[in-house]
C-alpha cells in the first residue's frame, strides 16, 4: 500500500524544532482548532446564547461525533454514544455486562490493564457486595483463564505501557464459547489500528478521544453497545440526556432508543466541537493506511534505537502484528532519560517503573522525524546528559 495521503503535518500545530512522540498520551491540536473554538464562543454562544442548542445543533453533537468514530471501530452508525469520561463509560459497560450474567461472580481482566479500569471494576464490585471477584492474571494467561465461571472479560486491547496487543477475535470467541460478556477498552487502539468490533460480536467497547483522535485534553469518551443488546439494557447511571424525551422533565426515567440511552449529562460543547473538527481528517484517510505507516515507522525506530542506544531494552513485542502504535523501552534511569530527551526536543513519556514510551502517529510523523528521534536518543545516551540531577526531579505529570 502506498502512503500518498500521509502524513498530514500541515493539518496540525506542533512547535518548530520538536519531535512529538507522545500522541499516544495526548494528540496535538489541529491547526485551526483555536479559530474553530473561537467561532463557537463568539458566533454560536456569543450571538445565539441558549438558542444555539437548536440553531448550532449542540444537542445532537454526541450523536454526530459518535457516528464519526463508529467507522474506526468497525461498528454501525448509531451504535456509539459519546460524552463524559472513560471512567464513567467503563463503569456503565461493566455494570451492564454484570447484569447480563447475574449468576456469575468473576470479572477477568489482566495485570497490564490501565489502573483506572481496575479501580472502577473493584469499586463497582465492592458496591454490589455480591461476592464478585476481580481476577488479573498476566496478559499472556488471559486466554487460558476464561472458564464457565467468568461473567465478564474486561480488557484493554493495547497495553498502555508496552503496546502489547491482545488478539481480540480469539479472546472474544473463547469468551462467548464459555458464555462470558466482553468489554474492550480501546483507548490506545482507536485511530491507531484497524478494529472490527461488530464482526467479532463483542458486546461492549469504551475509549477516549484525546490520544490518536486528537480531540484535546479532556475530550469526550465513548461507549459502544452491540445493537442487538442495547434495547434490553437499563444504564446503571441514568442521566437526563439519556432519557427518551428529556424535556418532558418526567420523574421516572424512560431510556432513549439505542445507544443514546448511555448519554448522561449535558455535553461539553466546545470540547465536542473540537473533536468534531479533529474527526474530519478521517473523511479521506484509511485506517489501514495509517496502520501500514505506523508499522513502517515503528520498525525503523526500533532498529535505530537498538543499534545506536543498546542500553535501552525493547519491552514492546518485537513482532509488529503483536503491538499497537507505541514503542516502549526500559532502563533503570528511564525517568531522567525522558526528561533529558524532552530538553533536547524529543517528547516521549515515562511510565512506572522503568518505561520510556514513544507514540508513533503517522498523521503527523514521517521518516525524518524518526531519524531525528533516534539521533537525539543516541546523543542523550552517549553524552549521559541525563545524569544531571535536575532530570531526576519528579514532576506532577510524568
Amino acid at each position: 500500500m502506498t502512503l500518498k495521503s500521509l502524513p498530514r503535518k500541515d493539518c496540525f500545530t506542533i512547535p518548530d524544532g520538536l519531535v512529538y512522540l507522545d500522541g499516544n498520551s495526548l494528540g496535538p491540536p489541529l491547526r485551526n482548532s483555536a479559530q474553530y473554538a473561537s467561532r463557537v464562543i463568539v458566533e454560536e454562544w456569543g450571538k445565539e446564547l441558549i438558542g444555539a442548542w437548536n440553531s448550532a445543533h449542540w444537542m445532537s453533537l454526541p450523536a454526530t461525533v459518535g457516528n464519526q468514530i463508529a467507522p474506526l471501530m468497525g461498528v454501525p452508525t448509531g451504535s456509539v454514544a459519546t460524552g463524559d469520561t472513560l471512567s464513567i463509560k467503563a463503569y456503565q459497560a461493566l455494570a451492564a455486562a454484570l447484569s447480563m450474567r447475574p449468576n456469575r461472580r468473576i470479572v477477568l481482566s489482566d495485570s497490564g490493564n490501565f489502573p483506572t479500569d481496575l479501580y472502577i471494576a473493584q469499586g463497582l464490585l465492592d458496591t454490589l457486595d455480591k461476592g464478585h471477584e476481580l481476577h488479573t492474571p498476566h496478559p499472556e494467561r488471559v486466554l487460558e483463564s476464561i472458564t464457565d465461571e467468568v461473567a465478564v472479560v474486561y480488557l484493554t486491547h493495547v497495553d498502555y505501557r508496552t503496546g502489547r496487543m491482545h488478539d481480540m477475535k480469539t479472546i472474544t470467541e473463547k469468551a462467548h464459547k464459555h458464555g462470558a460478556v466482553t468489554i474492550w477498552d480501546l483507548a490506545h487502539s482507536v485511530g491507531a489500528v484497524p478494529l472490527h468490533l461488530y464482526e467479532t460480536c463483542s458486546e461492549f467497547a469504551v475509549g477516549c478521544t484525546y490520544k490518536y483522535l486528537n480531540g484535546g485534553p479532556g475530550s469526550p469518551a465513548f461507549i459502544y453497545v452491540r445493537p442487538d443488546l442495547v434495547g434490553s439494557i437499563e444504564p446503571a447511571i441514568a442521566g437526563w440526556m439519556g432519557h427518551r424525551n428529556p424535556f418532558q422533565m418526567g420523574l421516572k426515567y424512560n431510556p432513549a432508543e439505542g445507544t443514546e440511552r448511555f448519554r448522561i449529562g449535558t455535553p461539553s460543547v466546545i470540547q465536542f466541537k473540537l473533536l468534531e473538527l479533529a474527526m474530519r481528517i478521517w473523511d479521506d484517510i484509511d485506517i489501514k493506511e495509517v496502520r501500514s505507516a505506523s508499522i513502517m515507522l515503528s520498525e525503523r525506530f526500533i532498529k535505530k534505537v537498538k543499534q545506536r542506544s543498546p542500553s535501552l531494552r525493547l519491552v514492546s513485542p518485537a513482532q509488529a502484528e503483536e503491538r499497537g502504535s507505541h514503542v516502549s523501552f526500559s532502563n533503570e534511569n528511564a525517568y531522567s532519560i525522558i526528561q533529558a530527551l524532552i530538553d533536547r526536543g524529543l517528547i516521549g513519556d515515562f511510565r512506572e517503573p522503568n518505561i520510556l514510551r514513544f507514540g508513533i502517529a503517522p498523521l503527523y510523523l514521517d521518516v525524518e522525524d524518526i531519524q531525528r528521534a533516534a539521533d537525539i536518543i543516541e546523543h542523550v545516551m552517549n553524552s549521559q546528559m541525563w545524569r544531571d540531577p535536575k532530570y531526576a526531579i519528579k514532576k506532577a505529570v510524568t
